[in-house]
């Protein structure tokens, strides 16, 4: 067992490891709670990463907050702590503060569109509620401490070793490190290992809300477009399993096989039709077992790496964690996605009738933005000088169902450096409801240390308030039990 040989100076009710936005409202929650708090933060100062987001507006959350905005490995916890602390209890936290919220269109910022204004009440919050504040304090270790301290009559806490050799003891901990994401914040994975030498299993991080690399040579072509348009991404689940041309459905090869095979067996062209569409159906059925597809609606950036946009960015994590599973990805942009498949047929084929002498280039002007319209004729195998006309209609439809599916093989995506958020963490399957470790008693975790994350639009930003609210205020009742024992 640890021996005791700390200072009372340096004994507190709970201790706070991360001055991040999480760690922060953990640590003003439990001070006012009643707890005497420490704030370890390893940087010269809190907060460096709220100045970052939302542009440097700091999107502070959302009117529209619902589960389905976040992913997790056990979204019921997730959801029970930001159904307790949610957009209300998130305006209510920062008024009393004295911070001023305006909301544009649900998304809620400071009056000012300020970040450094949410960091200075936050910082404020500290100072008013007494919490020790100890900067370039990197904690290196935490030992659980069991032996009853003298005049306290109980037991438990932790011993906090920081690198300058310093020693603290808590009888509760929370940590709030952050992921891995912007790691020049300071988020650079440490709070994991730390929660692993305490029992818990981590999930490996990857990237979120991030721009996505591909392999096509005609990236560099799209480079600096944006358009308006639906990202649908497709996992290939069965290995083998061969991609289709651009604009040609699952199994159109081998159904032309099939029907070739079937005029060789004489079948009447009247009955070959619905033969046809038959076997279609059936080859789009059993792919659609062997593949998932997801997708998102938005303004989409074209980059010399592949895409971005905030579309991308919402699928970001899904996909990296995909990627390092193994899979096989490929995204298709449709940029007609307000038209249904009749409606889109119906407008090309009035396209077509009002096709004169002109040049394929000229032909398709006014669809889509040059650059876009360029690849797609290029990937068509047409040059844009030739004449529409005599390009053959087959070639002509190939371009139209380009614009609506124009395929990009998914490699990777821009590293933590440039990720918002990112996903994994400790398991939510490990923390109950109050956000305490279900390995270690007296330790809890908050923010992104957590497998927890949100879509772009001030979700994230929500999960650090409420489960830094939920987990610094749990930690002081937790101590006042204990006290009252």
């Amino acid at each position: 067992m640890t021996s005791w040989k700390i200072i009372p100076a340096d004994r507190f009710d709970v201790a706070v490891v991360g001055g991040g936005a999480a760690g922060m409202t953990a640590a003003i929650s439990a001070a006012r709670s009643g707890a005497r708090v420490v704030l370890l933060e390893r940087g010269e100062r809190p907060g460096k990463k709220i100045l970052m987001t939302g542009n440097g507006k700091c999107n502070l959350g959302n009117r529209d907050l619902k589960p389905s905005d976040y992913h997790s490995d056990n979204m019921a916890v997730a959801a029970s702590v930001l159904e307790r602390f949610g957009t209300e209890e998130t305006i209510a936290f920062f008024a009393s503060l004295g911070l001023m919220v305006r909301e544009r269109r649900g998304y809620l910022y400071p009056a000012s569109e300020q970040a450094a204004v949410v960091l200075d009440v936050l910082r404020y919050g500290l100072e008013r509620e007494g919490v020790t504040l100890l900067t370039q304090a990197m904690v290196r270790q935490l030992i659980p401490s069991g032996e009853v301290l003298p005049g306290e009559g109980r037991g438990g806490g932790y011993i906090i070793c920081i690198d300058s050799g310093r020693k603290l003891w808590a009888g509760r901990v929370i940590l709030a490190c952050g992921g891995q994401a912007a790691p020049k914040t300071g988020s650079d994975g440490n709070g994991y290992e730390l929660a692993r030498t305490l029992g818990h299993r981590i999930i490996a991080p990857v990237p979120s809300l991030v721009q996505l690399h591909c392999g096509e040579k005609y990236c560099k072509a799209l480079a600096g477009v944006r358009a308006e348009g639906t990202v649908r991404v497709h996992v290939e689940d069965v290995s083998g399993l061969s991609s289709t041309r651009p604009g040609r459905r699952a199994g159109t090869d081998k159904s032309e096989s099939r029907e070739r095979g079937l005029r060789a067996d004489g079948i009447e062209e009247s009955n070959l039709r619905e033969r046809i569409k038959e076997s279609r159906i059936r080859e789009s059925g059993i792919r659609e077992n062997r593949l998932k597809e997801f997708e998102e609606t938005g303004e989409i950036q074209l980059t010399e790496f592949g895409i971005s946009g905030i579309p991308v960015f919402q699928l970001s994590g899904s996909v990296n964690q995909l990627l390092a599973q193994g899979k096989k990805m490929r995204a298709e942009l449709d940029f007609f996605p307000q038209y249904g498949a009749d409606d889109y047929e119906e407008l090309c084929r009035l396209r077509l009738d009002r096709m004169g002498r002109e040049s394929v280039e000229t032909f398709f002007t006014g669809m889509l933005h040059k650059k876009i319209m360029s690849v797609c004729i290029r990937l068509a195998g047409l040059s844009p000088e030739q004449e529409a006309a005599k390009a053959g209609k087959d070639r002509l439809w190939q371009v139209f169902s380009l614009c609506r599916r124009l395929p990009f093989t998914i490699t990777g995506s821009h590293s933590f450096d440039s990720a918002q958020v990112c996903r994994g963490g400790v398991s939510m399957e490990e923390v109950d409801c109050r956000l305490q470790s279900l390995c270690s008693p007296g330790l809890y975790l908050a923010g992104e240390m957590l497998h927890v994350d949100g879509r772009c639009g001030g979700y994230n930003l929500q999960w650090a308030w409420a489960s830094g609210y939920t987990a610094g205020v749990a930690a002081c009742e937790s101590i006042k039990f204990r006290m009252a024992d």
